[in-house]
């Protein structure tokens, strides 16, 4: 078996490329490595606060309260979800009803927020956001009324 180099002799590939006049010879010049001054978290950390930050002073309000019902919605899903585990789903009907009418009352709340926001104004020149709620307003109804009918 070969004898182990020891770390602190530099290898015969390493030893040709040092400078000889900043080293003694056959020695490596350690370089000091630059401290960091933050760590991945508190990068992280100001991330996170630059976007907070950027969405609350740029958001229009009515875009606020979507986000807000948004998030009502997914929560009321995750229950219903988590509900159909602990408890069972007997009336199926009842579940996949109530399930799939927060999904589609999600993705229609989804639309109207990508119709009704001034960035997307180029990709809906015809769609006030008067119109797009009144299309929500409707597709809602819609869809409440299948979710009625489907359970029975």
């Amino acid at each position: 078996m070969a004898p182990k180099k020891n770390a602190r002799e530099p290898t015969p590939a390493a030893a040709g490329t040092t400078q000889a006049s900043a080293t003694a010879a056959g020695s490596v010049p350690l370089v000091p490595k630059p401290k960091a001054t933050s760590t991945g978290a508190a990068n992280w950390d100001k991330v996170l606060q630059n976007i907070y930050n950027y969405y609350m002073t740029e958001t229009p309000q009515r875009t606020k309260l979507l986000d807000v019902f948004l998030v009502f919605l997914a929560a009321v899903g995750a229950l219903q979800f988590l509900y159909c585990i602990l408890a069972g789903n007997y009336p199926f009907n009842a579940f996949l009803s109530g399930f799939c009418g927060t999904v589609g009352q999600f993705v229609l709340t989804i639309s109207l927020r990508i119709q009704t926001t001034k960035a997307n104004k180029a990709e809906f020149p015809k769609v006030s956001p008067e119109r797009a709620f009144a299309d929500y307003v409707v597709c809602s109804l819609i869809l409440h009324f299948f979710c009625v009918n489907f359970i029975n």
